[in-house]
Parts: C-alpha cells; sequence; structure tokens
C-alpha cells in the first residue's frame, strides 16, 4: 500500500498526516509526497516506512499532474489518496487493504471535519485519537457508514477526494487524471466518471475514518473564481453535465456569473473585488464552505 499525498505550503498539517500514518494498526509501505514547491519541508517526522518524493512544477494549482507523478512514483499496487490536510485514524490503511484484497474497486472513507485549535496531541505529545473521535463532525451531506460495512454508491459524482483508494492498475486503465484541469476544483469529479467509465464500482468503506484539518474556507469560493468556471466548463465540453454546482451557484447568486443547472454555458458577468474576497472569508468556527 503506498499512500499519496500532494503538498503547497501546509507543514504543520503535513507533519500531523506523518504521524498518525506512523500509528496505523497496518503500516503503509510507503509515502509518496508529490511537491507542488521548489523544495521539500525542513525537519520532517522520522517515520517507519519509506518516504518518497516528487516534485511537480506549475504557479497555478497543478492537482491533476501531481496525482499522475505521485502514482508513477508509487512503488505498490494498492493506491491510498489522502489529501494533506487529513489526520488519518489508526485503521485506515488496514480497513482500504482489506477492501482492495476482497475487491478492485475505488473505495472512499468518512472524513470528519476539525474546528480551528483542536488540539489533536496528549500531553504527552502524542495523537490523540479519543480526543479526535469527539472533536470530529460529519459533513451534513455525507452519510455515516459503520465500522464494518462496505457500501456500494451508485452516484461516482460523491467521490470524495480528500481519501479514496484504489488499484494502479484501474487508476491507469482510466487514464489517470486529466491533466487539462488546471487550478482548483473539478479534476476529481471527473477521474470519478472516467473511472465509471472504465467500469470501475464504487464504494463507501467503513472504519477508513480520516479527520480533516481546519484551514481558512471562503463562501463563495472566490480565491478559485478563475479556475473553477475554466474547470467546470472543461468537465461540461466532457460530459455533457455540471460539476461544482454548489458553488457554481454561489457565484451565479453573487451576480458574478449567467448560469443555471440548465444551463449549456458559463457567462462571465463580473470578477470579484479584493474587499468583497475578503468579506467571503468564514470565521475559525465555520468547518463547511
Amino acid at each position: 500500500m503506498s499512500v499519496l499525498t500532494l503538498v503547497r505550503g501546509r507543514r504543520d498539517h503535513l507533519v500531523n498526516l506523518m504521524q498518525s500514518l506512523n500509528a496505523q494498526t497496518h503500516l503503509p509501505n510507503e509515502l509518496v509526497i508529490a511537491w507542488m514547491q521548489p523544495e521539500a519541508h525542513a525537519a520532517l517526522p522520522d517515520v517507519g516506512f519509506p518516504v518518497r518524493h516528487v516534485f511537480v512544477e506549475g504557479e497555478a494549482l497543478p492537482l491533476a499532474r501531481a496525482r499522475n507523478a505521485a502514482v508513477e512514483a508509487a512503488s505498490n499496487e494498492g493506491l491510498v489518496f489522502l489529501d494533506v490536510d487529513c489526520i488519518a485514524s489508526p485503521r485506515l490503511i488496514e480497513r482500504y487493504r482489506q477492501a482492495l484484497t476482497e475487491k478492485a474497486a475505488l473505495y472512499i472513507g468518512e472524513v470528519h471535519y476539525l474546528a480551528a485549535g483542536a488540539a489533536p496531541y496528549s500531553s504527552h505529545n502524542e495523537l490523540d485519537f479519543a480526543a479526535l473521535f469527539e472533536q470530529g463532525e460529519r459533513h451534513p451531506a455525507r452519510p455515516a457508514i459503520d465500522e464494518h460495512e462496505i457500501r456500494p454508491e451508485p452516484n461516482h459524482g460523491n467521490l470524495w477526494g480528500l481519501s479514496f483508494a484504489l488499484m494502479k492498475d484501474n487508476h491507469r486503465r482510466a487514464g489517470g487524471m486529466d491533466e487539462g484541469y488546471i487550478g482548483y476544483g473539478g479534476e476529481e469529479t471527473d477521474y470519478a466518471w472516467r473511472l465509471h467509465a472504465a467500469d470501475v464500482a464504487l464504494y463507501w468503506v467503513g472504519g477508513a475514518l480520516a479527520w480533516h484539518q481546519h484551514h481558512a474556507v471562503y463562501a463563495p469560493p472566490w480565491p478559485h473564481f478563475e479556475a473553477i468556471i475554466d474547470n467546470a466548463r472543461r468537465f461540461h465540453a466532457r460530459w455533457g453535465r455540471w460539476c461544482m454546482e454548489y458553488w457554481l451557484d454561489q457565484f451565479a447568486n453573487a451576480g458574478a456569473i449567467d448560469w443555471s443547472p440548465t444551463a449549456t454555458a458559463i457567462g462571465i458577468l463580473r470578477y470579484p473585488a479584493f474587499d468583497e474576497i475578503e468579506r467571503a472569508r468564514l470565521p475559525a468556527s465555520a468547518r463547511f464552505g
């Protein structure tokens, strides 16, 4: 099992992710870090598995290219994509490994969200998993899964890019991620439908819980306005449907775009002003955008 994560900044989050992987009931065989920055962070934790580094150029977030590069650098067939903002619960690798051993498919685990200031460590400087289980909050749009359950998910559009697992062969059979998606948004949903077209079934897997570490959230997500519009157009041109409708609806309600769920195009009416972007930043208590 290779764990793959993408990093730009967020050193503290990466340290917490690495510590959580080192506390697994079944250690990963390696961690592959795709750096979307010129250099790796210094003084990362010592862990009980190899850590590979791959560097991906691109000023705009090259998320699809970085994921593909991480897959090619991975030395194992089982792949776990884990966002750098995540802390893995102790059985996450074990549960993904069990699921992939039983059936090669696409699996997604639950992700619970932590508030700003949540303290993942105990007084002994060890990850406090009891506190994390207590503090994490389920996303209201996601189902509750029993820890021993594997549940079919009929809608590949529900792929959760924060935490998922599949076999390298299925990633390649689907053509990998489309590197034409530049910046934030859309590439994971496109990837999900490419996997669907390749007949790779989607399942929820219980017990593979991760906690999402807090970072700034914007509603509407103005910092990614142009990338979301460009990537939504690319997705619609390929699939004849929209992705990121929730965000597009926020932009439309703010009078920035001419769009509806039945539209065949997006018209840009205006761009956000700097103060408008700042006002959209949600308070530290907000976990969902």
